[in-house]
């Protein structure tokens, strides 16, 4: 589970680069700027996570909820604005919002995790 959050957080993080490098030669490209942006500190809020998880720091269950959580809610924010940006429509209708929030309760499940975690 670990690797594989490992891993994905890597290809956030390369598809973050990617989208920075698309938004610095595109003209209007903002949306790809703030895709750029979730993608790259939430690879490294995952990274964290898994680190935090291995020493103990964070409840094991609900600290890969909150990292699990990371990955689908920047996926589905930066999805959507890239898309959105090269096609010209939406992944879904609150694709973009569900994303947003989906990382706000990620972050307040790491706050959750720390809690619970054993001392």
């Amino acid at each position: 589970m670990m690797r594989l959050l490992i891993g994905l957080a890597g290809l956030m993080g390369a598809a973050g680069v990617a989208l920075a490098a698309a938004s610095a030669h595109g003209a209007d490209a903002g949306r790809l700027a703030s895709a750029s942006t979730m993608l790259l500190f939430h690879a490294t809020a995952i990274l964290a996570a898994v680190a935090l998880l291995s020493r103990g720091l964070l409840h094991g269950g609900m600290g890969l909820v909150a990292a699990f959580g990371f990955v689908i809610g920047t996926t589905l924010f930066a999805g959507d604005l890239t898309l959105r940006q090269y096609a010209g429509h939406s992944l879904f209708p609150m694709a973009a919002p569900t994303g947003g929030t989906m990382m706000i309760a990620s972050w307040l499940a790491v706050t959750l995790a720390a809690m619970m975690a054993k001392k």
